[in-house]
């Protein structure tokens, strides 16, 4: 399989491959670190039940991000879309953080945001980890994050026995909810989609850069309840964004709303203690 990869690469990429090496790729992917005879250096990401589609929404939601200039993405070379499918992107040595490095990231994500998306949705479907996340476009955020982000992960995880056929039902009478639940109206933000630590890296002069998006046009407040979930950054970040980029009343109270979503998808992924954390920050509402 790794030979067949490497011969795609090079043939993308427009140069032999001089080296390379397995590293880590994280929860979904196998990765590695491919050296050209052209003196390119490249990340490889590569799975054998990954669908080609899945890279290249992944590359174009770099590319979308990136266009707002406001964080280091790195950038796509090459996507292998039939088999062996692969996304290529510039290898980026990790470095050191920056004395800086938390403001950066905090200004520079509320720049991300503020760039706008032109709906609450997408052009395209894209992929959260291993599974499909719908952006079909809706009128409002409300219904969007209800009908693209809430119920379609939760029949899954009730057809699949994860979580007990009531959570359908509570869902339904939450979504007539939302409106009032999800605050004050706010246009779409360009959204990375899927921020916890691990995808916030340090670049080779301290900076931050963002990898792996979901991304899709939605709620601000989205991204920034994914990375108090898991934890990983500091308040220094938060700090700065809400400097540079004030949230709305009653952002605090909205946290636990936002954690459905990426509580869903870890029930979904690997099932366990995530179903209790899922149903109790539910019965919240």
């Amino acid at each position: 399989m790794t030979e067949r990869v490497l011969a795609a690469v090079a043939s993308a990429a427009g140069s032999p491959v001089s080296e390379a090496r397995a590293v880590a790729g994280g929860d979904v992917n196998r990765a590695l670190r491919v050296a050209l005879e052209d003196g390119r250096v490249l990340f490889v990401k590569h799975r054998g039940d990954m669908p080609g589609d899945a890279y290249r929404a992944e590359a174009d939601g770099l590319a979308w991000l990136a266009e707002a200039g406001a964080l280091r993405l790195p950038e796509v070379v090459a996507v292998g879309v039939q088999e062996p499918a692969f996304l290529a992107l510039e290898w980026l040595d990790r470095g050191e953080p920056g004395p800086d490095r938390d403001e950066r990231l905090g200004r520079g994500l509320a720049a991300l945001h503020a760039a706008g998306a032109a709906a609450f949705g997408g052009p395209r479907d894209n992929w959260i980890a291993t599974l499909p996340q719908a952006n079909a476009p809706c009128g409002t955020w409300a219904e969007f994050y209800a009908r693209r982000r809430l119920e379609p992960l939760a029949r899954r995880a009730v057809d699949a026995g994860l979580l007990p056929p009531a959570t359908l039902e509570h869902l339904d009478r939450l979504a007539g909810r939302l409106p009032d639940l999800c605050g004050p109206p706010e246009p779409p933000a360009r959204l990375h989609g899927d921020l916890w630590s691990g995808n916030a890296m340090t670049g080779p002069a301290g900076e931050p850069v963002l990898v792996d998006p979901a991304a899709y046009g939605g709620h601000r407040e989205m991204d920034l309840a994914m990375m108090r979930l898991f934890g990983g950054f500091s308040a220094r970040v938060f700090a700065a964004y809400e400097e540079a980029f004030p949230l709305a009343a009653g952002h605090a109270d909205r946290v636990d709303l936002y954690q459905l979503y990426p509580l869903l998808v870890h029930v979904v992924l690997f099932g366990g203690g995530y179903a209790g954390s899922f149903t109790r920050a539910l019965t919240r509402y």
